[in-house]
């Protein structure tokens, strides 16, 4: 498979001088970027699935009818702090 370029990004010289002192030794700057751009499309990546599946459960629990009340979660969340801060100040 033939590989292909990825367009030249003009930035401003404070940046790219920034950009040279985080290379590493024997690091190219086509490396760096291609590994930054990598990097990139991967967490995007990641949370486009995250947000689908995020989508699927919500929907999943409205049709389920099975959900907990925000409220009631909350309240869980809130006494679960308090039990953990009261036995924090019982140690000292």
């Amino acid at each position: 498979m033939k590989t292909a370029t990825i367009p030249p990004v003009r930035v401003e010289p404070e940046f790219r001088r920034e950009l040279e002192l985080a290379i590493q030794e024997g690091e190219t700057m086509a490396e760096f970027v291609e590994s930054a751009v990598r990097a990139a499309v991967a967490r995007r990546r990641d949370q486009s699935e995250f947000m689908r599946r995020g989508v699927l459960a919500i929907e999943r629990t409205k049709s389920d009818g099975d959900g907990i009340p925000a409220d009631e979660v909350i309240a869980k969340l809130e006494a679960r702090l308090k039990a953990a801060k009261d036995k924090q100040r019982r140690r000292r």
